[in-house]
């Protein structure tokens, strides 16, 4: 039982990228209670993004809280003495949960039905059409909590609180040029966003001067063998880590390292976050657009054909992504100024 203070349960169970963007409720809930203390419901592969954030007490482990039989489940969670529920993901089996561990304020959209049966606290949210971004929906859900102003994506910015990162290890070190820009690579997106395509990239590593420019690839082993043939075979100068880092590795990776080029995946979110330069590459069509999916830090940019995408909308094959340029890439990477 956590004692004198305000708890509350953020539930996100799903994306590494969609979990980055869920942290600014946690650091708006710390300015208006700096004592309280907040558990974050989320699937295991996403514990390192949470560790990470210091406006998180805790974590819970879904991947294995799910597997408990449902008495066991409705212990945990009273066990923690909650106050507040906010369903940013929305799940049925969550918000029964929820409500079967008698958590006194249950926050959820009223888009779905199961809220109004197992959520006592129903927030009006439409996220399809609106113009704000993702990071900014989210907030929404604090909005009955009290008088609840939408952060701007500058605000937004602020709030990640991903401050507990750890030292990149000793084996990772040797891949880090201290006296080149070290740019991170990540080619793919395991097929949750339209690609750059594998040409374009290596369209890029061959026009980077190899004297300013240390080169490293990420994704995983599965990604990896769709372009080492093309992105790392032509290129002895490039670091293939592909298939070689954990979550935990990766996120220290990148907080060492100076950009990332990635489409809308959570690599380019984290590298927002932690303020490198990070350039994502986006199609022009909804609901994959920048305007709801871009990358929000300092240093974020998006690179984005300014047409409709319509005829690309029933294809992963998105012309209108692919025909986005390198030297427009090197453009934002060349205002890069290395001590």
């Amino acid at each position: 039982m956590i004692q004198n203070h305000e708890v509350f349960i953020i539930s996100r169970t799903d994306g590494i990228g969609d979990v980055v963007l869920t942290l600014p409720i946690a650091g708006i809930l710390k300015q208006r209670y700096p004592n309280c203390y907040i558990c974050f419901l989320g699937e295991k592969y996403t514990k390192p993004i949470i560790d990470c954030c210091k406006h998180i007490d805790a974590f819970l482990n879904w991947t294995n809280i799910k597997k408990l039989p449902y008495e066991k489940q409705v212990s945990f969670l009273k066990k923690l003495s909650a106050d507040e529920i906010i369903h940013v993901f929305p799940r049925k089996e969550i918000a029964k949960l929820g409500k079967s561990a008698k958590i006194p304020v249950r926050t959820g959209t009223r888009n779905r039905l199961y809220h109004w049966i197992y959520c006592n606290n129903l927030i009006k949210l439409s996220r399809k059409k609106s113009e704000l971004h993702e990071a900014q929906l989210n907030t929404i859900l604090l909005s009955n909590s009290q008088t609840h102003t939408i952060p701007s994506l500058e605000e937004i910015s602020t709030l990640y609180g991903l401050e507990r990162i750890k030292p990149l290890s000793n084996h990772l070190q040797k891949h880090i040029v201290k006296d080149k820009i070290n740019l991170i690579l990540h080619p793919k997106s395991k097929g949750s966003a339209r690609e750059w395509g594998l040409e374009n990239y290596a369209s890029l590593i061959s026009t980077l001067p190899q004297e300013k420019y240390n080169i490293l690839l990420t994704g995983t082993e599965e990604e990896g063998r769709l372009y080492r043939d093309l992105l790392v075979s032509p290129y002895p100068f490039v670091h293939d880590l592909s298939g070689k880092l954990s979550l935990e590795e990766l996120i220290s990776l990148i907080n060492a390292s100076d950009a990332l080029v990635a489409c809308s995946t959570g690599p380019l979110h984290i590298a927002a976050s932690l303020n490198k330069l990070a350039i994502g590459i986006y199609p022009p069509i909804r609901p994959m657009h920048p305007g709801r999916w871009a990358p929000i830090g300092k240093n974020a940019h998006v690179l984005v054909l300014n047409k409709e995408c319509n005829l690309c909308r029933k294809t992963s094959d998105c012309q209108c992504i692919r025909s986005i340029k390198p030297e427009q890439v090197i453009k934002i990477l060349s205002n890069i100024v290395k001590d």
